[in-house]
């Protein structure tokens, strides 16, 4: 398809997808809870010509577009907002108290929306678009559950693709990792059991805070002494809570941590000398540690044919300079990983800009989705659309 051609058709746009973006931003809803937004997504689909089937992990939405025999596609936004209370000053900021869209989803199903009316309306592919409007992103659990409730079944794709805004890289530019591109998540909780007493007598109890703080300290080793040099993961202690006054030893201490690494191998080896250094702590005190380690999401995997696809449509529709060169992995994580798991198919980010609230990391309550890159977005969406299912010569024609 002509590149010049889709720039006009999706400026013509411009206007109404930032319209869109506003208002979705005035109005942010949290996981499981993006009703309105699934409402708004499900009647422009609807008005468009898709066929829209709602109700997948309770708000999701998927829209479908024939055009012929080929190729499925698929692509998925991410509707939901963070409960945290927005500190811009904007003429569509959040009305809702604690609530914002502070990691830029409203700017993601904005710009897919886009790109779904442009695909329906000029039909500049052959075979199968499934537009995934995905609920409860984070820390929620949307994408397995939309899995779990049928969604690739109902909707069989050969390959999905996503994106996410990147603040403080240049707007509009392309960053593809081969490979992994984010970490998994895993979640772990370790529970010390001392013996408690007077804090003016410690020798007559067993500290579970002296020990908790021990742990904390040993953890830090795993990474500085245990895991090849080369290899990537970050161990953060979030949280410990113990004790309710200044002389009262408690019986209990509760650490809670994440742990982010890069490859399975070296997440089962991170696991294994977390529990062996909590217990093993514990125990030089005359304390006893358990330790609850869940794996919350894993390592986003882009694939090899799919990402170079992915990467040669940047290029092809922006440029060369437009391609970030050598992007780094993200040690953040993102449940389209379960989908990429069960799918092939690339993550990509897209800079949000170099400058005040688009340069704001993401979950911060001044950060704000730049427009400018709207169009980009909703840009590169056809044209992937149309270079994954090419028309035939005697469709094009």
């Amino acid at each position: 398809m002509d590149n010049a051609e889709l720039f006009a058709g999706i400026d013509a746009l411009k206007d109404e997808m930032i319209a869109i973006r506003h208002h979705l931003h005035q109005h942010p809803e949290i996981g499981y809870e993006e009703h309105l937004t699934s409402d708004l997504v499900a009647e422009r689909l609807t008005q468009w010509g898709y066929t829209v089937h709602r109700g997948l992990a309770k708000t999701g939405v998927v829209g479908q577009l024939k055009n012929g025999e080929g190729p499925t596609i698929a692509l998925r936004a991410d509707m939901d907002a963070l409960p945290l209370q927005e500190h811009n000053d904007l003429p569509y900021q959040s009305k809702h108290t604690g609530k914002m869209h502070a990691c830029g989803h409203d700017g993601h199903t904005a710009s897919m929306l886009t790109a779904a009316r442009y695909l329906a309306e000029h039909r500049p592919f052959q075979g199968t678009v499934n537009l995934v409007f995905q609920p409860a992103e984070e820390g929620l659990g949307g994408a397995p559950r939309m899995m779990q409730e049928g969604l690739f079944k109902a909707f069989p794709c050969d390959a999905i693709f996503g994106f996410h805004n990147i603040p403080n890289y240049p707007a509009g530019h392309f960053g593809f990792c081969h490979g992994p591109a984010m970490s998994s998540a895993d979640a772990v909780t370790i529970t010390i059991t001392g013996k408690g007493g007077h804090g003016a007598l410690p020798h007559l109890s067993i500290d579970p805070i002296v020990v908790a703080s021990s742990i904390v300290m040993a953890l830090q080793t795993i990474v500085a002494r245990n895991l090849n040099p080369l290899d990537t993961a970050v161990i953060s202690v979030g949280s410990i809570h113990a004790g309710t006054a200044t002389n009262i030893i408690p019986n209990n201490a509760v650490i809670k941590l994440t742990v982010r690494t890069l490859n399975q191998a070296v997440q089962a080896q991170v696991a294994e000398r977390i529990k062996t250094i909590a217990t093993l702590q514990a125990q030089s005190y005359g304390a006893t540690a358990t330790v609850d380690y869940q794996k919350d999401v894993p390592v986003l995997i882009n694939t090899e044919a799919e990402t170079r696809l992915a990467e040669d449509v940047a290029r092809d529709l922006f440029g060369d300079h437009a391609v970030i060169d050598h992007c780094p992995p993200v040690l953040a994580s993102e449940d389209f990983a379960f989908m990429l798991e069960a799918r092939p198919g690339c993550y990509l980010f897209v800079g949000n800009g170099t400058t005040g609230a688009h340069s704001c990391s993401l979950h911060n309550p001044h950060y704000d989705f730049n427009d400018d890159i709207l169009p980009i977005v909703a840009a590169y969406w056809v044209k992937l659309v149309s270079t994954f299912c090419p028309q035939s010569p005697s469709i094009s024609e």
